[in-house]
């Protein structure tokens, strides 16, 4: 408790100076008697009355010491920090043709299996992803057609959730790649926030071939909205190993599949809404992506400090006067000086 004391008005201290001043003043302040000669004054022994009148004058001393102490205001503070998160709106767009079953971002899973968990590392944080706590994120999900997997929310848990029934287009009328339909469906769903920093992260393997919006005009629709869009192009280009069923076996085979990926038209998107656009050919590049992303777009935090005293001055105040008050009264009496 003592090493939080501290003093409204330390300055004051240099008053502390003037105390030997007051105590020889004080000590000179008694009459004087004259006499012809010392000679005719008796001589006693010094009796314990005075020995001790300096007494007065010490107890004057030491309460200008502590009117002093109370005048420069001691006071014990405590800290407070109150800190105010303004969070992100995200619209996250991922592509679920049947492109994304390709296995060239990893081996061992399709595209839509890395990127679904890069996802949720991103939400919720992990490896090398810090997460995003304070984000309203939302999820669309996109091939021939676009569709809300989940609206902005608070509530991560099921928004994971939700991208982990992402699945590809199954109907050969569902398959395609909409990607004006998508970000501009992710456009009207940031609209609806009240966060002052809105953005939509728009992966796709594939060229635009769906749908009634351009890329373009989505991205202007983004950009009049103040919405920036991050575009990543997921995948090879050229060849990539996907899973297809051998139709005189029935077995699930590897074949080399053609892929092709529209990355001007994605930089053009992100360029003009004051976003970025990269490209992740493996699981590795795709996390590195998101990273940059999260370092770019961070919640802002205001943090605020505040002080609250608890004043000690009445202590010294209440010791000083009565400390006066004695001295007064033992000059006055017990140790009275001749006029």
């Amino acid at each position: 408790m003592i090493g939080a004391l501290e003093f409204r008005d330390p300055a004051l201290a240099l008053l502390l100076l003037l105390v030997p001043l007051m105590y020889l003043l004080a000590r000179r302040g008694g009459g004087v008697v004259l006499f012809s000669s010392v000679q005719i004054v008796p001589v006693r022994s010094r009796g314990l009355r005075v020995r001790l009148a300096f007494l007065p004058d010490a107890l004057l001393a030491i309460a200008f010491v502590a009117l002093v102490i109370a005048a420069m205001g001691p006071r014990i503070g405590e800290q407070f920090s109150r800190i105010q998160r303004e969070g992100i709106a995200i619209m996250m767009v991922v592509d679920r043709s049947t492109s994304m079953q390709a296995l060239d971002l990893d081996p061992e899973r399709t595209r839509l299996d890395v990127v679904k968990d890069v996802f949720e590392r991103f939400v919720l944080g992990g490896d090398e992803l810090r997460g995003r706590p304070d984000d309203a994120i939302g999820l669309v999900g996109f091939a021939a057609y676009a569709d809300t997997a989940a609206p902005l929310t608070l509530d991560h848990e099921n928004l994971a959730a939700a991208a982990r029934d992402l699945d590809f287009a199954r109907v050969r009328g569902e398959d395609g790649t909409a990607i004006g339909d998508a970000l501009g469906l992710a456009v009207e769903r940031l609209r609806e926030s009240p966060a002052r920093s809105r953005i939509a992260v728009l992966l796709t393997d594939g060229v635009s071939n769906a749908g009634v919006e351009t890329p373009a005009g989505a991205a202007e629709l983004a950009r009049s909205q103040g919405i920036r869009v991050y575009t990543i192009a997921a995948g090879s280009e050229g060849l990539a190993p996907i899973r297809v069923q051998d139709p005189f076996t029935g077995r699930m085979v590897l074949r080399q599949m053609p892929v092709e990926v529209d990355e001007a038209t994605l930089a053009e998107v992100a360029e003009r809404t004051g976003g970025r656009h990269f490209r992740a050919t493996d699981a590795d590049a795709l996390v590195d992506v998101y990273a940059e992303i999260d370092g770019l777009e961070r919640t802002r935090i205001v943090e605020d400090r505040m002080r609250q005293f608890d004043e000690y001055y009445g202590l010294p105040l209440a010791a000083g006067l009565l400390l006066a008050a004695l001295a007064w009264l033992l000059r006055a009496s017990v140790f009275a000086r001749s006029p």
